[in-house]
């Protein structure tokens, strides 16, 4: 699949706003203690996504009822479903200034991921982690995410990446005051 900028100014994919907001202290302290024991930006982005998949427990397999969607905020309280969590790797790659996009599947309900830009291409992750049979692994050379489209099934992956979060997804995050809110809200096409 190709994948497409929605801006053509990679710059862009290395902002900093108010959901992925990889200049507050907790995403700076995260990063900085993930940057410790690696040698180059390959094996940074394998330990955010390490982090993100394994540190941070997807909130509907633990049954956790907060609703989080800043980065700061998941990785301080340590929950997020997918959509939360993809953003809290984008601001940690962003705060090493890899280029990080956003980028989404459709299955019963979208599903967040991320793109990453390396060596002039970008390489899809899901650091959604945690459920058994979402076999999310870090790759650059083929794609290892959680969960396969199957176009036959009516589901998709979305080829557009994004600068920040898609506005459908951003608004059923903000809006939701608990888990079992926000699993009725949950988006099912972009």
């Amino acid at each position: 699949m190709r994948l497409i900028q929605n801006t053509p100014d990679l710059s862009a994919y290395l902002a900093d706003d108010e959901v992925i907001d990889h200049h507050h202290p907790v995403v700076r302290e995260t990063a900085a203690r993930l940057a410790e024991d690696v040698d180059d930006s390959y094996d940074y982005a394998r330990a955010a996504f390490e982090f993100v998949r394994d540190a941070i427990p997807h909130s509907a397999d633990t049954g956790d009822p907060r609703v989080t969607w800043r980065a700061s905020d998941v990785i301080a309280l340590r929950t997020g479903i997918c959509y939360a969590k993809a953003h809290a790797l984008a601001a940690l790659l962003r705060a090493e200034d890899i280029p990080t996009a956003l980028c989404y599947q459709r299955f019963q309900a979208v599903h967040g991921l991320v793109a990453v830009r390396f060596d002039g291409a970008w390489h899809r992750l899901d650091p959604r982690g945690g459920k058994p049979g979402a076999g999310a692994r870090f790759s650059l050379t083929g794609e290892g995410l959680a969960f396969t489209a199957d176009p036959e099934a009516g589901e998709q992956d979305y080829p557009t990446l994004y600068a920040a979060p898609h506005p459908l997804v951003l608004r059923a995050l903000e809006a939701a005051p608990n888990a079992a809110h926000l699993a009725r809200t949950l988006p099912t096409a972009l």
